[in-house]
Order: C-alpha cells, then structure tokens, then sequence
C-alpha cells in the first residue's frame, strides 16, 4: 500500500511538472509512429501485390526451369523486404513496452483511481502496440507465404527434372520417312536465314564485323602470347628432355590445357559481345552464334586435354602410359564424342528457336546417343598396354566395365525410349568427364607443388631461389600457399560448371552464394563466412603491422638510440604481444561476435585457469615480471641450478638458454623466478676467476708466490684496478696450495686466460726447477705365467707322440709273435 501511494505522488508531481511537455511529446511519438505505421502498410501492400503476380507467373512458366530460378530469386527478394519491413519496429516496440512497465498496470476495483492522462497514455500505448503487431503480422504472414511459395517451386523443378529423365518416347517417330521430310525443311530454312544474315552483313556491316573480328583476334592473341611468356617452360611439353619430373608432366598437362583454352573462349566470347555491340547480329542469329561458339570452345577444350595427357607425340611427357598407336586412337574419339555432343547441342538451339517438331528433337537425341555409346564402348575396347612378351593388354577391369557399361545404358536406354536419359548420360560424360579429369590433373599439379622441396623445383622456384635469394624453408612455405591457392582457384571455377552440367541454374549458386556472405543459421547461432574471412583478413593485416612496426622500432629507433639489447628485447616482445591481441580482438569484432558473448567462455576458462592451467599461468605471469624487472636480458651469462650458459630468447612462457656445448635448454618461467639464478652479466662484465696451483713440500714458497703474482700480472686479459693476488690457500695432504685471483673486464673471457696462465705457470716452474707434485699411486705387479705353445702346436705334440707309442707297441707285439714266444708277465714284486 506504501509503494502504491508513493507511485501516486510520483504520478502526480510529473503531471504537475511537465504536464506540457509531456503531452507534446506524446503527441510527437505517436504523430511519428502513425507516419511509420502508414509507411510499412503501403510497402506490406506492394510487396503483397508484387507476390500475387509471381505466383501467377508460376503457373504460367511451370514448364521453364530457368524461369522457375528467376521466379525464386525474385520471391526470396521480398520476403527479405517483407522481414526488414517487420524488423522497422523494435526500437518502437521497446520503448513501448517499457513505457508501459514504468505506467505499471492499472489500479484493481477498490482501489484509488489513477489520473485520467495516465488512464489515456496507457489505451494509446496499447493501442499503437496493437496497430504495430497488426502490420508486423502482415509482414509475417507474407514472408511464411512466400517461402511457401519456394517450396512449390523446388517441388516442380524436381518433377521436371524426374520427367526429362524418365518420359519414354515412341521409337517408330524416329524411324519414320517423315523425319528426314523434316531434317531436310529445317536445314533448308537454316541455310536461307544464315544466307540472308551474311547478305545483311556483309552489305551494311562488313567494316564493323571485320573490326571486331580482327579486335577478338588480337585480344585471344595477347592471352596466347603472354601466356606462352610468362609460362614459359610450364606450357609446352620440351621434347630435349628426356625424363621430365612428374611434377613437370602435370603442370604442362594442365597449362597446356587451360591457357589455350582461355584465349579460344576470350576470343569467341569478344567476338559476340562485339557483334552485339555493333548490331550485326539479329535475335535467331545470335542464338545461332553463341551456342556454336559455346561448342567450339567445349571440342577444343576435349582436344586440348586428351592431346595434353596422352601427348601421342612425346611419350616422355603422357601422363597416362600407353602406347603411341592407342594414344592417337584415343584423342581422335574423344573428340569425335565432343563434337557428337557439341552438334547436338548446336542443333538443338536451331530447332527450338526454329519451331521443329518434336519428332526431329528425338530423333537428333537418339543418334546422339547411339554413336556416344557406341565410342565409349570401342574406347574401352581397347589394348593400350603392350606386356613384356609383346602382347596387347585391355585397361584395368573397373575401368573397362565401367565404359561398357556406360556405352550400353546409353545404348539400351536409346533402344527402349528413354531419349533424356540416354542424352543425359551422353553429355555428362563428355563434357563432366573432362571438367573433372581437368580439375583432377589441377589438384594432382597443387599436391605435388605443395610436397617438400616441389616448388623449389619449378621455374618459378628457382628464379626466386636464384634472384631474390629465398631459402628452401621459405620456398617450402609459398609452396604450401601456392598449392591452397591453387586447389581454392579450382573449387572456384570447376564446381559450377559441374553443377551447371548436372541441371542447377546460375540464380542457384547466387542464391547460395548470399546464404553464405549473409550467414548461415543453426539453431540460435548465425555462421556467416563472409564475416569469419573479413576476420581472418583484418587479423592477419593487424598481424603483419604489428610485425613490421615491431621491426621499425627495433632496427630504426632504438638501434640509433644505442638502447641495450635486453631493453630491446623486452620492448620489441611487449609490443609483439600488444599487437597480436589487438589484432585478434578486432578480428572477432569485424567477423561480427559480440565480445559480450564470451563472458561464459571467460568464466569457464577462469575456472580451468583456477585448477588445471596453475603452471602455465604461473609461467605467463613469471614472463611477464622478468620482462618488466629485466633480473637477466639475452645475451647475459647465467647460472640456474644445473644449467650454465647464454639467455637467447625470453617469452611469456619459457626462457631458451644456450649451453656452452651449444645446447638449448628451454626453462619455465616459474623456475628462474621462484630459484636462485646466478647472473654473470647483470650489470656489467666485469668478473673474478680462479686457477688453484700446488707445489711440493720444500719448495720456495715466496719465490712460488712472486713467479705466480708475475704471471697474473702480465697477462694482457688481466685488469690492473683491482690488482690480481695470489693466496697461499692451505697446507695440502700431497702440496702446498696457492690460488691466483685476476680480475677480467670481460668475464666470458674466463677459459682463455686460465687456459694462458696454466701454460705459463708450467713454463716457470720448469725453468725454476719447482715441482708440482702429484697423488701417489699403488703400484701392481702383474704375475707372469710360463709361456705355453700355442693350442695347435701343444695338440700336435701330444698326437704324435700317441702315434709313436702305438707304433711302438704294434711293432713289439709282431716282433714277440714271429719269434713265438709269450709276452712276460709283469714282475709281482
């Protein structure tokens, strides 16, 4: 109850107030809305009328495929309109409801009644947001029907698309004489229209035809020429190469192929549009024209292919190994294929735009048919192998079958009546086949291009290598560009002119090119490619600046400014890390994500940083204290634990140091923070080292100290101020102990001066007859064995001496039996 009357004396000072003001304001509010509600209506209405005559044009063009695209494109149009036209209220919408919020709801039976220009505010708030909702659901309505609309038009595109395929046509129209009747009228009446045009021409228009024909000439020759320049030796095969790389095969191939094909199509297709500027043309003419056009650039490109990967005048250069005889037999019915299909196609222009009666149409598409198939059943008939022993070997058995069976679906399907089929499969062949055994040798040519030292060994490669002096790791890496490049360039040009092959319309890839610039949407996240790449380029343009702004202000400013190498070092890293992190959080601002969005992510990250990320930010955080408290810079001597040597690098995470043996030993952060870490070089390198001598008992001990306090003294290393000393250490089990202490200005010297002193110290000691003694050693006697003949002379000795015994005994025995008398018994005794 407190809080109602509190809303009330609110209520009431406001209306006391500004009662004026508000009024106009309210009035301007609701004059502005009313002009925005009026305005919507009439776009709602034109936008509705617009969508009745396109649902008529349906009907009326249902049998037109291309019709039908348009038809959707122009319907997809308007309900994008019809949405926008819904979207031009929310900001009114909002600031109504939160009008209404502050108004609060009205006052319940019982209750004080509240002023009467709150009671009006609130019926003409809710009754502009009821007019609002009214034409927000018109604009809905429409956009639900317009993508009804869509829908019946995929649905009757498919059914044309199922009826070409499958209409069964009566084979005894093709058969029948009146069809010659009719081929015979329709080559008359095109042979008396071309007749008449080139009379026209060359009467009236022979100066501009010959002008645009002579310009085309000129424009295909600059794309040949240039080409062949700046191509050189990856478009044309050289036959003084005896066995050129793979790599060099396909690029030829595919070069070889693309270039001249381009200047033939550059050359048609300026040819028309130059005939058409210049009225020579009339409207069955033209027809006439670009689809011969259209043909004659298909053959070509087939001819150009299958002679660039057969090559039947150079075997060294085909891709595909076979013989030379098959080789030509295949180049000459691929292109009789081509041009089967390409005088189809042309004939097919002529009688529609002729009026020719359907049994000519089936007719055509039934030989058509019938002499593809026949082609590709004689291709896969064919032997382009020869064994070891001479003999002629067929293709692969997937690869044979796979054209027979091709050849006799078109075949039979012709036979049985099925024209569209056959033709389909007919014309997919040739002309899909050779898009995709083009775009096959590009991505074949992108891989090898793309594999390790593959574009060092093209021509470009080298003069890159040879004139701007570039490493083979650099060339490894434009590789790898030049290899995504390619294969990106491929996507691009291939993939529509298969998909245009297989029956989808221009007005289908325009419309799927928009989904993907204007976002794709998943559940409630929109994915728009075009935003991720304008991300990805605004990161990477933000990358590089901060690279070369990186290397301005190391090599030119603070290289002139003589600033130490370690403050260097700590700068050009915290501006590499501020860079890269503007950089990406403007490359996710312009890739359109809302940054507010990642506060979850953040939250769980700073979760994961809480538990499982310890290290790595401890090492983060290290980083950064020893880049602002600079305890050690690169280039200084330090010692952490085991670890002795040079700091070469310090980043947020680890630190790289280089062992004297040249060893890079990577150290986390935390350690050098949280450890001892003794440092050479910190401020200077200025440093003491240390060389222990012992001379034997009985020597001279101050003529030892004045022969090693010399030698200190005069070595060139050693500094004055502080003076080097020598100390008489300690009386030693085996020596008496000095060590000499020189001072050095600079410490990494250390090895070297010790290394003289020690030379010195014995040259001396020497000369003065002073002993260094050493530590006493046991002495061990070794026993010495009787010497033994060897293993083979000690096995001979004890053989023959056997043998002699025996002998011995054989010879007794015969000599006791020849004189017959018994052998004497052993003496008992």
């Amino acid at each position: 109850m407190l809080l109602r009357l509190l809303r009330l004396i609110l209520a009431f000072t406001l209306i006391i107030s500004a009662s004026p003001s508000f009024e106009a304001m309210a009035q301007a509010l609701g004059q502005g809305s009313a002009g925005l509600i009026t305005d919507q209506q009439k776009v709602i209405q034109g936008l509705t009328a617009k969508t009745d005559d396109l649902e008529k044009k349906i009907q009326q063009d249902g049998e037109d495929d291309a019709s039908l695209v348009d038809i959707r494109l122009q319907l997809e149009d308007l309900s994008r309109a019809a949405l926008t036209s819904a979207l031009a209220f929310r900001s009114r919408l909002t600031d109504i409801n939160n009008r209404i919020e502050v108004l609060g709801p009205p006052p319940a039976a019982g209750q004080p009644q509240e002023p009467d220009i709150v009671t009006g505010e609130r019926q003409a708030l809710a009754s502009e947001k009821a007019e609002i909702n009214a034409v927000v659901a018109s604009a809905q309505n429409l956009s639900i029907r317009i993508s009804g609309l869509i829908d019946k038009i995929g649905n009757m595109r498919s059914e044309l698309f199922r009826n070409l395929l499958t209409k069964r046509y009566v084979l005894s129209d093709v058969l029948s004489p009146q069809v010659f009747s009719d081929a015979r009228d329709e080559y008359a009446n095109l042979f008396r229209a071309v007749s008449s045009w080139l009379t026209f021409a060359f009467k009236f228009k022979f100066k501009a035809m010959l002008a645009a024909t002579f310009m085309s000439l000129g424009l295909a020759a600059i794309l040949f020429i240039g080409g062949r320049r700046l191509f050189g030796r990856i478009f044309e095969a050289d036959p003084s190469v005896e066995d050129p790389t793979y790599l060099s095969r396909l690029s030829v191939a595919f070069w070889s192929t693309l270039l001249p094909t381009l200047a033939v199509g550059a050359f048609l297709a300026s040819t028309v549009f130059l005939y058409n500027y210049n009225n020579v043309l009339r409207g069955d003419i033209g027809l006439f024209l670009n689809a011969l056009a259209g043909v004659i650039a298909v053959v070509f490109c087939v001819n150009r292919l299958t002679n660039a990967a057969l090559e039947p005048r150079q075997p060294n250069w085909r891709l595909i190994q076979v013989e030379t005889g098959p080789a030509r037999w295949l180049v000459r019915l691929t292109t009789a294929m081509a041009i089967v299909i390409g005088v189809h196609y042309f004939l097919a222009v002529v009688n529609d735009s002729m009026g020719s009666p359907l049994s000519l149409t089936v007719a055509r598409s039934f030989v058509a048919a019938i002499i593809v198939g026949v082609i590709l059943i004689l291709m896969a008939l064919l032997r382009p192998y020869k064994g070891s022993d001479g003999s002629w070997r067929p293709w692969p058995t997937w690869l044979r079958y796979t054209a027979i069976v091709l050849g006799l679906a078109t075949i039979v399907a012709a036979l049985f009546g099925y024209i569209g089929l056959a033709i389909f499969v007919s014309v997919q062949v040739v002309v899909t086949g050779t898009i995709l055994v083009t775009a096959y040798i590009g991505f074949l040519s992108a891989r090898e291009i793309g594999e390790e030292g593959g574009f060092a060994g093209t021509s470009i490669g080298r003069w890159l290598s040879a004139n701007a002096s570039y490493e083979d790791t650099a060339l490894d890496q434009l590789g790898l560009v030049v290899s995504v490049a390619i294969n990106l360039m491929i996507v691009l040009v291939f993939l529509p002119l298969i998909l245009f092959m297989w029956g989808f319309q221009p007005g289908d890839i325009q419309a799927w090119a928009y989904k993907l610039a204007t976002g794709i949407t998943i559940g409630s996240v929109t994915i728009s490619v075009t935003g991720i790449l304008s991300g990805i380029v605004v990161f990477i343009i933000g990358y590089f600046l901060t690279r070369w702004f990186q290397g301005w202000l190391d090599g030119s400013v603070m290289a002139r400014g003589k600033v130490d190498t370690g403050v260097r070092n700590s700068i050009r890293l915290a501006v590499g890390y501020a860079g890269v992190a503007v950089a990406c959080l403007v490359g996710i601002s312009a890739a359109g994500i809302d940054l507010s969005n990642l506060a979850l992510v953040a939250g769980a990250l700073s979760l994961g940083i809480g538990f499982g990320l310890q290290n790595v930010v401890s090492n983060f955080v290290s980083g950064l204290i020893l880049l602002a408290e600079r305890p050690f810079k690169v280039g200084d001597w330090i010692v952490a634990g085991d670890t002795s040597g040079t700091v070469k690098k310090i980043s947020v995470r680890a630190t790289e140091i280089e062992t004297f043996q040249r060893q890079s030993v990577i150290l986390p952060n935390s350690n050098l923070i949280n450890n001892a870490v003794g440092n050479w070089t910190h401020r200077n390198k200025l440093g003491r080292v240390e060389i222990k001598v012992g001379v034997a008992y009985g020597s001279d001990v101050k003529r030892v100290h004045a022969i090693l306090l010399e030698i200190a003294r005069g070595h060139p290393l050693v500094l004055k101020n502080p003076e080097p000393f020598v100390l008489f250490t300690n009386f030693g089990a085996a020596a008496l102990e000095f060590e000499i202490r020189v001072f050095l200005a600079d410490v990494l010297n250390g090895a070297i001066v010790q290394n003289d002193i020690r030379f010195a110290v014995l040259d001396a000691f020497d000369a003065e007859h002073i002993e260094i003694p050493s530590t006493p050693r046991a002495e061990v006697k070794v026993k010495q064995t009787e010497a033994w003949p060897l293993d083979d002379d000690k096995i001979e000795v004890e053989f023959a001496e056997k043998e002699q015994a025996e002998a011995e005994a054989a010879a007794e025995k015969a000599r006791l039996a020849k004189s017959g008398r018994k052998p004497r018994k052993p003496d008992p005794s």
